[in-house]
């Protein structure tokens, strides 16, 4: 089983302890978001999951502690670094720093097992083509020694992203063209893999690979581990992601994003942060008695081998 940590908050910036608890205590509990009072554990343990997937824009608070979960699981980390400033992503730490974070954590865990993600790419009066690719740049001289590949994704038009951020200039597909062949012509510069991550269009004619961010390969190569054969239908339309299991919470990320589909609004998170403990098995409160608590299937992806009776991975 694949373990997500940030899909529906930044769980590494602001859940460090928690996080941390949970992966000592071995287990954790995750409320299901569409029947709240369904919740089901997983075990967190070596033999029950095969990588622990990590996303987050400011991996500062957890790498002093870091080698607690690296020292004994296969892990992968997602780091998301735009070109906005506070006023998109007011709980985000520089571009400077971010970078400067990236780096240490590069050391700290080999650059084969980060991603850098541009994403999402969106345009307003202030952020434009050319600012973009000027940015880009700019990152990709610093980051392209220290990372795995680049991901990038342009902006989806939901309609709560139209509602808050009426700044929005749509994509056109001169744009996204303009865009794709500019950031596939860094990325070549720089000797950095690039690709695009969900239904954004096929750009192989920049070079840029068409793929999800989290497949059987890109895990398993980072970790010297193969995984199986197996078929899998990605966590949404158009997605090439496998299967995994998240363990945050929505409405709990205070990045403030404005762009952010997890929030229903910014100000909920902090609202909801104040039911945090980090000491409890769940992100946000505690287990009810109303509540009904399943055990979750925890299935290996790994291929395994037979030696000598015993089960050892396949590297």
């Amino acid at each position: 089983m694949i373990i997500n940590t940030g899909g529906r908050t930044d769980t590494v910036q602001y859940y460090t302890q928690w996080l941390l608890n949970r992966f000592s205590e071995g287990y954790v509990l995750s409320r299901n978001p569409l029947f709240p009072n369904k919740v089901t554990r997983y075990e967190l343990t070596p033999d029950t999951v095969d990588c622990v997937v990590f996303c987050s824009k400011n991996y500062k608070p957890i790498l002093p502690r870091l080698h607690e979960i690296t020292d004994r699981f296969h892990t992968y980390f997602h780091y998301t670094i735009t070109a906005y400033g506070k006023g998109i992503e007011p709980g985000v730490p520089s571009i400077e720093e971010s970078m400067k974070t990236l780096i240490k954590l590069s050391e700290i865990v080999g650059k084969q097992r980060i991603a850098w993600r541009y994403d999402p790419v969106l345009l307003t009066k202030e952020y434009t083509v050319g600012r973009h690719l000027k940015t880009f740049e700019s990152m990709a001289e610093t980051l392209s020694p220290y990372i795995d590949r680049c991901i990038f994704s342009f902006v989806e038009m939901y309609q709560k992203l139209e509602r808050n951020m009426p700044e929005l200039i749509p994509l056109s597909e001169q744009d996204m063209d303009a865009l794709a062949k500019g950031f596939g012509a860094v990325a070549e510069r720089n000797g950095m893999l690039l690709q695009t991550c969900g239904t954004n269009g096929d750009f192989s004619r920049y070079h840029i690979h068409s793929s999800g961010c989290m497949t059987f390969d890109i895990l398993g190569n980072a970790n010297g581990v193969r995984f199986k054969d197996r078929k899998h239908k990605g966590t949404r339309q158009g997605c090439h992601c496998i299967e995994s299991r998240d363990i945050g919470a929505y409405d709990t990320c205070m990045n403030g994003c404005k762009y952010c589909y997890a929030n229903k609004n910014p100000q909920k998170a902090f609202d909801n942060y104040k039911y945090h403990n980090p000491d409890s098995p769940i992100l946000l409160g505690e287990l009810k008695d109303t509540d009904t608590l399943t055990q979750g299937a925890q299935k290996s992806f790994l291929v395994k081998d037979q030696v000598n009776g015993q089960t050892a991975l396949t590297l």
